[in-house]
C-alpha cells in the first residue's frame, strides 16, 4: 500500500508518457506529407509539460510516491530547461530530415521517450528510480544513434554506443547493489542517513562508491570512459548528434548530484579525490585531442569531454557554490552545443553533410550574418568574455579556489587556454580562408530564425549573466 500518493508533481511525467505513446498511434496512421502533425503534436507535448511544471512547481522539496519521487525547485528548472532543448533540437532536425527521406516519427518518439528518462532521473529519490531513468534514456539513445537504417556508420555507432552502454549500466547497477546491501535502502534519503551511521570508511560502500562513479562517468563522457563519444558523434545522423550532444547533459549533471550529493554526501572527501582524477584527464585529453581533428562533429566530441571535465569541477568543489557553478556551466554547455551542434545542419545540403572543418572556409562571405553567429559560439565555447561561457567558467574557478584547489584552478586555465586554439582555428577558415564553394545556405526560415536566437542567447547571457546565475543560486541555496 502507498502511504503518500500525491500525484501532482509527477503530473508533467504522466502528461509525456502518455503523449508520447498517443503520438505513437497516430503517427501509424500519417503518410510521409503528414507528418507535420506528429512534429506539431510533439512541441505541443513539450509546451504543456512545461506548463504543467510550472503550475505545479514547488518552492521547497517535496517526497512523494512512498519516497521514490522528489520534487524541489532545481528539478523544476532542469525540466524546463529539457524542454527547450528537446523542443530547439526538434526543430533543428526538420529540413534535414526532409531533405533525406529521413522524416520519420520514430525521432521524435523516441526523443520524447528520452525526455521522460531525464525526468525520472531528474525527480529520482531511489536508485531504482534512478535506474529506471537511466535506461529509459539510454535506450532510446541507442535507437536514435541507429534511427537512419541505411547507413552502415550510423549502425556501428549505435552497436559501439549499446555494447559499452550495457556494460557502463551493469557497472552502475552493480555500484547501487552494493550500496544498497550496506546500508539496507534503496531511498536516497535513508542512504544518506546510513552512510553517516555505518561511517565512510567501510569498505563495502568505497567499493559502491568506485562503481557508481564509473557508470556516472560513463554517461558524462569522462576520461578514460569516453571511448563511445566521439564515434558516436560522428557517426550519428547529425539531428541525432544535436540532440545527445545537448540534452543528455542535463541527465548527467543530475545523476552524479542525486546520487554523490543527495545519497553519498558524507562521503565527499572519498568520491572528490576520484572526480579530481576524472576532471584532470577529461580536461587534458578532451582539449589536447580535439586540436587533430578535421571533423567538426569529432572536434566538438571532444570539445564536450574537456566541459565535462569543467562541470566536475564544480562538484569536486563539494560546497553549495561549487554545485551552483556545475549546475550553471551544465545549462550554459546545453546553450552553446545546441547552437554549435544547429551550425551543422544549417550548412547541410542533399549530398553534403557540413560536418567537416573545410566546410566552413569562407562562411563569412558566403554569410556574414551566420558567419557572426558561429564567432559567438566558438567564443563562448572558448571561454572569451563578454560571452556566457566566460562566465560559466570563471563561476566554477571561483568555487575550486574557495575550498583552496588553487593547482586545480590553474591546471583547467592552462588546459582551457590549449582549447582556445581549436576554436579559434575554425574562426580563422570563416574569416580568412576562401569558400569551396558558391553554393548559398538553404535552410528554412524557422530553422535560421531559431539558430539565430541561440546564438545570440549566448551573448545576451554574457552581457547580463545574473540572469541565469541567480536562477541557479535560488534553486540550489
Amino acid at each position: 500500500m502507498i502511504a503518500n500518493l500525491n500525484l501532482s508533481p509527477a503530473f508533467a511525467e504522466i502528461w509525456v508518457v502518455t503523449a508520447a505513446c498517443v503520438i505513437l498511434l497516430v503517427d501509424v496512421f500519417l503518410s510521409e506529407k503528414q507528418r507535420w502533425l506528429t512534429v506539431l503534436l510533439s512541441l505541443v507535448t513539450l509546451a504543456v509539460a512545461a506548463y504543467l511544471t510550472l503550475a505545479y512547481g514547488v518552492e521547497a522539496r517535496v517526497v512523494t510516491l512512498n519516497g521514490f519521487f522528489v520534487a524541489d525547485p532545481m528539478g523544476d528548472v532542469l525540466k524546463l530547461f529539457a524542454y527547450g532543448a528537446v523542443a530547439v533540437s526538434f526543430i533543428y532536425a526538420q529540413d534535414y530530415l526532409k531533405r533525406r527521406g529521413l522524416q520519420k516519427g520514430e525521432f521524435y518518439i523516441l526523443g520524447l521517450f528520452a525526455l521522460l528518462g531525464i525526468m525520472v532521473m531528474i525527480s529520482a529519490n531511489s536508485l531504482l528510480t534512478i535506474y529506471l531513468g537511466v535506461e529509459l534514456l539510454s535506450l532510446s539513445l541507442y535507437a536514435l544513434v541507429a534511427f537512419d537504417r541505411d547507413s552502415g556508420i550510423a549502425a556501428e555507432s549505435a552497436m559501439k554506443y549499446f555494447v559499452l552502454g550495457a556494460l557502463a549500466s551493469g557497472t552502475l547497477l552493480y555500484g547501487m547493489s552494493i550500496i544498497y546491501g550496506v546500508t539496507g535502502s534503496l531511498q536516497l534519503d535513508a542512504i544518506a542517513v546510513a552512510v553517516r551511521e555505518i561511517g565512510t570508511s567501510h569498505i563495502g560502500l568505497i567499493f559502491g562508491l568506485v562503481f557508481l562513479i564509473a557508470g556516472v562517468a560513463f554517461k558524462f563522457g569522462a576520461v578514460p570512459f569516453h571511448m563511445w563519444l566521439p564515434d558516436v558523434y560522428h557517426g550519428a545522423p547529425t539531428p541525432v548528434t544535436v540532440f545527445i550532444g545537448s540534452v543528455p547533459k542535463i541527465a548527467s549533471f543530475v545523476l552524479a548530484i542525486r546520487l554523490l550529493v543527495d545519497g553519498l554526501g558524507a562521503m565527499t572527501g572519498a568520491w572528490q579525490q576520484l572526480l579530481i582524477v576524472l576532471s584532470v584527464l577529461s580536461m587534458a585529453i578532451g582539449n589536447i585531442v580535439a586540436i587533430a581533428q578535421t571533423n567538426m562533429k569529432r572536434m566538438l566530441a571532444y570539445s564536450t569531454i574537456s566541459h565535462v571535465g569543467f562541470i566536475l569541477l564544480g562538484i569536486i568543489a563539494g560546497t553549495t557554490q561549487g554545485y551552483q557553478a556545475a549546475m550553471y556551466y551544465t545549462l550554459t554547455y546545453v546553450i552553446m552545443a545546441l547552437g554549435s551542434f544547429g551550425m551543422i545542419l544549417l550548412l547541410s545540403r542533399p549530398n553534403f553533410e557540413g560536418d567537416r572543418i573545410d566546410d566552413f572556409k569562407g562562411l563569412n562571405k558566403k554569410n556574414p550574418w551566420f558567419a557572426g553567429m558561429m564567432l559567438m559560439l566558438m567564443m563562448s565555447t572558448a571561454g572569451v568574455p563578454p560571452f556566457v561561457g566566460f562566465w560559466a567558467k570563471l563561476d566554477v574557478l571561483a568555487a575550486i579556489l574557495n575550498v583552496g584547489y588553487l593547482w586545480l584552478a590553474a591546471a583547467a586555465v592552462f588546459f582551457s587556454v590549449i582549447g582556445a586554439y581549436y576554436y579559434l582555428r575554425v574562426v580563422k577558415v570563416m574569416y580568412f580562408d576562401d569558400p569551396t564553394d558558391a553554393e548559398p545556405i538553404q535552410a528554412s526560415g524557422v530553422m535560421r530564425l531559431v539558430l539565430s536566437a541561440n546564438s545570440l542567447a549566448v551573448l545576451a547571457l554574457g552581457l547580463f549573466p545574473s540572469l541565469l546565475l541567480d536562477v541557479c543560486a535560488r534553486v540550489l541555496p
